[in-house]
């Protein structure tokens, strides 16, 4: 008698093999029988015309805070995800002094859109140390499971004090000294280790993160860390500004520690040879024999714009910023205001509000022809056609007016799509082309993050509704492609040794899946964050059952109340 049969159902594996029908056999937390006829189970599930999958395991969140209070890790969980690794583009709340408390909430709220009142009222700040923060985590129950890396700011504030703020030069001591305490990370069970090197990383204040412009010896002394503990991956952000200079250091931390290391990438529509140069580079390593992956994302990374998100057309205009401390409510009824709308449409952009704002920001207030209606399901590969620009000229309106009447129309809560990398011509041609790729790993849905203007963290699921099902403007991908590329080959990266595959003795995490019915929702902005902070979350449709631990936590999208998640530790 096993303690869960999941009955008849499509097994993708999640090893790349072709997918074959049978039954699932459970017992306790782990994975008894794969494929064939099970005996009984004291729970039978029917999995007649489902998918039997691995959870998904998402190795790019940033749960940091959250973490710490939320037991649900929505919505990831919701998503089917069953592993979340987070401490990614070098942002943290550990090791940390409790001096630096603000300037670490900061920091994140900077770099990651995470409300810094939800973060003040929610982080316990129970530990000081990184091995401390790992033990706090461990202390929460949850839904799914959690790991962690190492990052560099907190680290280097940590080490340095407010001479890492002033982006000072590290001294061979200093070196020294983070290099041991990342070394104590991995070995309390830290994933690995991050650091970002990039502008578009600053403070609330405007300021460039502490280890922006960090010397290569600093990140090789650092890496070295992983050599002598043998575990652990190393993760960086750039801007690739010398693009030789930074595949010099990166090529040094490989060789000196063979760990695996892996940066982030997207295209640039300014120079769209550039992130073919870069997969050059880790060609290139490869050859070489270093382990050396692109991080990249299945879908563009894209902003989401509308009357309760962090930016919109308007939001730079004076006459609409005077509405912006109202209640949705409120305010939707004052943009309602003929006398409000045209004083709206007759301004053009502050210079005031403009001069504060990176080139982005400003591009949003212009670039009718980047801008498209999200509509529900959303559409994230939309063709030129669903424009404002090109849908206002069909409606014989300007642009603004078109976006304007749109926005404010409905309950107020309609959203536009602003793709900004991995979006050229209409298409993802160039996502496909990085996601096919054998040298890059799939992450990039920053779960947690970006509360107010992305909402990504529904990754998994647009994986193989969009690539697999539904996409019409090129080619699709096969299924066991896309569920390998988020299940076992996440894991074997990272080295989660006990997951990501549907394999006798393997941890019993598991999605039952009604592939007709998956569909995601429009974003929706909610404010159940501490402190009343605000977050975009997606509600999801057609995962029948997700099992983490042998344990189903969600059904048919209830939350059962069960709790079997942990804090994952990474061993050698």
């Amino acid at each position: 008698m096993h303690d869960i049969v999941i009955r008849g159902g499509t097994i993708v594996d999640g090893t790349g093999k072709p997918s074959f029908t049978g039954d699932l056999a459970i017992d306790g937390d782990r994975i008894t029988q794969v494929g064939g006829t099970a005996g009984p189970g004291r729970r039978e599930v029917d999995a007649a015309g489902r998918l039997v999958t691995p959870g998904w395991v998402d190795v790019h969140t940033h749960y940091d805070g959250q973490a710490t209070w939320d037991p649900v890790l929505a919505p990831s969980s919701w998503n089917g995800v069953t592993t979340i690794l987070f401490g990614n583009c070098g942002v943290g709340f550990a090791p940390v002094r409790k001096r630096d408390h603000q300037g670490l909430i900061d920091l994140m709220e900077g770099v990651e859109d995470i409300p810094g009142i939800a973060l003040a009222e929610g982080l316990k700040w129970d530990w000081e140390s990184f091995p401390e923060y790992l033990d706090a985590l461990e202390r929460l129950p949850r839904t799914i499971d959690i790991a962690a890396q190492v990052a560099h700011h907190p680290l280097r504030v940590y080490v340095m004090g407010d001479r890492a703020i002033r982006r000072e030069m590290a001294t061979a001591e200093d070196i020294a000294e983070m290099s041991r305490l990342t070394e104590e990370a991995l070995k309390a069970g830290a994933f690995g280790f991050t650091t970002s090197r990039t502008d578009q990383h600053k403070t609330p204040d405007g300021d460039l993160v502490p280890g922006r412009y960090a010397e290569h010896e600093e990140l090789i002394g650092i890496g070295r860390a992983l050599g002598r503990a043998g575990r652990g991956a190393f993760g960086m952000l750039s801007d690739f500004e010398d693009e030789a200079a930074e595949f010099g250091w990166m090529n040094t931390i490989a060789r000196e520690n063979k760990r695996p290391l892996w940066f982030l990438l997207t295209d640039r529509s300014y120079d769209p040879d550039r992130w073919r140069r870069l997969m050059d580079g880790v060609r290139a390593a490869r050859a070489e024999g270093l382990p050396m992956s692109a991080q990249v994302a299945g879908r563009p990374v894209g902003l989401i714009l509308g009357l309760t998100t962090s930016l919109n057309p308007f939001a730079l205009r004076e006459a609409y910023a005077e509405t912006a401390t109202l209640s949705p409510a409120a305010q939707l009824a004052r943009l309602r205001d003929p006398a409000v709308r045209a004083a709206v449409l007759a301004e053009e952009a502050s210079p005031r509000l403009m001069e504060v704002l990176p080139p982005l920001s400003r591009q949003i207030a212009t670039r009718w022809d980047r801008m498209y209606l999200l509509g529900d399901p959303p559409d994230y590969e939309p063709g030129p056609e669903r424009s404002i620009a090109a849908m206002a000229e069909r409606a014989g309106q300007t642009p603004q007016e078109f976006c304007y009447d749109y926005l404010t129309g409905g309950d107020g809560s309609r959203m536009l799509y602003f793709p900004v990398t991995n979006y050229v011509h209409g298409d993802l041609a160039v996502v496909q082309e990085m996601i096919t790729d054998p040298h890059t790993v799939l992450g990039l849905s920053d779960g947690g993050a970006h509360c107010g203007v992305i909402c990504d963290a529904s990754l998994c699921t647009y994986m193989i509704t969009h690539w697999v099902r539904d996409r019409s403007r090129g080619e699709r991908l096969p299924l066991e492609f896309i569920i390998k590329r988020q299940t076992s080959e996440t894991a074997d990266f990272f080295g989660f040794h006990d997951r990501g595959r549907l394999e006798v003795g393997k941890k019993a995490d598991v999605n039952v899946i009604d592939m007709d019915a998956l569909r995601l929702h429009h974003p929706e902005m909610i404010y159940d964050l501490p402190a009343g902070g605000r977050r975009l979350v997606q509600q999801v449709e057609g995962y029948d059952m997700t099992l983490v631990s042998g344990v189903p936590i969600f059904e048919k999208g209830r939350d059962t109340g069960a709790r079997p998640g942990r804090l994952v530790r990474a061993t050698a």
